[in-house]
């Protein structure tokens, strides 16, 4: 992608945030590779019940898949962001992406249980490139509005979560496992989208500080930045950990409770996950505006009233709970990945890939957990246990307040 007129005049201006300015179809790209990513990343758990039935898989089985997935996913994420943060790599999105390709033909194919976690650990490998060096280039095209910046960046991966379940049930769930196959096409997209990408970010490596950022004004010492940052992690986790129990379980949990077909469940997912997206896309520039610990706070504490009342209602309530705790629990990301980086100026790729492998390792380690717990207490306890997660929202009092600008 060449620059714009308006992105290649250069300020004599000291700030980062100052100089550069906001190019929307940058972060536009971003986002749509970000959807295609994650539209890929969601197909693995909208085929649970088929694996489940073709390979006589049990719930652990089904968590240690999720857990394979995320495991790669996140823990390779904060050690490709802190290297790229002072050594750019724009050819890692397009090689991501190529991974990602290889990963879902494998998993169109492959015939054991096995082969399918080999499957999930290169779809995971390529989302660990993608999301430190995708999330940089959004906030370097973002003109100073981050919030509007992480948020447009993060709904695209949103829509694509909330549409896979909805193709799976469209193109593989009728026809069988090999028509997975058909998803190649989006990831043959993606590294198109992201080689010009690529070129974008390799043409503007000199108008951005990326080896030194900028200088911390919070004024907060070392140790009080170290304790917000292990807050951000355990709000992280209640979100995650509960956000598991709906992406790997909700379905299974709808066809026990109230004997849904498997398409039908996928659609109730569908409105879950499009909750989500819209959750997302509001949280970022309602941070910019108000504050994102305000967000936060609302996000993560204001779910539990509706997380605790979930489990005790009919079908129809159970729809319009999980679209609720879906909007409202998704806008809490990117003000919490904003914050964080505003605490620590100058290392924005690791401290995305930290958020998004935290992200992905407690969605993995819960939905391997929560597997283990439902194949000997029933789906239904465990989201009565999980209904609870949300009230660490409280943690959020702990988080120091900084200056919004």
């Amino acid at each position: 992608m060449s620059s714009s007129p308006a992105a290649t005049p250069l300020a004599a201006a000291s700030p980062v945030s100052q100089a550069s300015p906001l190019v929307m179809r940058v972060i536009g790209a971003c986002a749509l590779a970000h959807l295609i990513n994650d539209l890929i990343q969601a197909v693995l758990p909208a085929i649970y019940p088929m694996l489940k039935l073709n390979y006589g898989l049990s719930f652990a089985q089904i968590g240690l898949i999720t857990l394979t997935f995320q495991l790669t996913a996140s823990l390779l994420q904060p050690w490709v962001g802190y290297h790229t943060d002072r050594h750019p790599k724009p050819w890692l999105l397009p090689a991501g992406s190529l991974c990602t390709l290889v990963g879902i033909l494998m998993l169109a194919f492959v015939g054991s249980f096995p082969a399918i976690l080999m499957a999930a650990a290169l779809v995971g490998i390529g989302s660990s490139t993608f999301h430190p060096e995708a999330s940089r280039i959004a906030r370097l095209a973002s003109g100073g509005r981050y919030g509007l910046a992480q948020s447009t960046f993060q709904v695209g991966g949103n829509a694509g979560t909330a549409f896979g379940p909805l193709l799976a049930a469209a193109i593989i769930i009728p026809y069988g496992q090999g028509h997975v196959a058909w998803f190649g096409l989006f990831a043959a997209f993606a590294i198109v989208v992201l080689y010009g990408l690529s070129r974008w970010y390799r043409h503007h490596l000199t108008l951005f500080k990326l080896k030194q950022g900028g200088m911390a004004t919070h004024g907060l010492s070392s140790g009080r930045v170290k304790f917000a940052l292990l807050i951000l992690a355990l709000l992280v986790f209640s979100k995650y950990f509960y956000m598991a129990s709906f992406t790997s379980y909700f379905t299974f949990f709808l066809i026990e409770k109230f004997d849904l077909s498997v398409a039908s469940s996928q659609l109730y997912l569908f409105l879950f996950l499009g909750a989500v997206a819209a959750g997302t896309f509001f949280g970022g520039p309602i941070g910019d505006r108000i504050g994102r610990k305000q967000v936060i706070w609302f996000s993560i504490l204001g779910v539990a009233p509706f997380s605790l009342l979930l489990p005790h209602v009919d079908l129809f309530w159970t729809g319009v709970l999980s679209m609720v705790i879906g909007f409202i629990l998704a806008s809490a990301f990117s003000a919490i990945v904003v914050f964080a980086q505003e605490l620590m100026p100058g290392n924005v790729g690791m401290i995305a890939g930290l958020f998004f492998g935290l992200m992905f390792g407690f969605g993995g380690i819960g939905g391997a957990l929560l597997g283990y717990l439902a194949d000997i207490h029933g789906i239904e306890e465990v989201f009565l246990l999980c209904s609870f997660l949300p009230l660490l929202g409280i943690l959020t009092a702990l988080l120091p307040s900084l200056k919004n600008r």
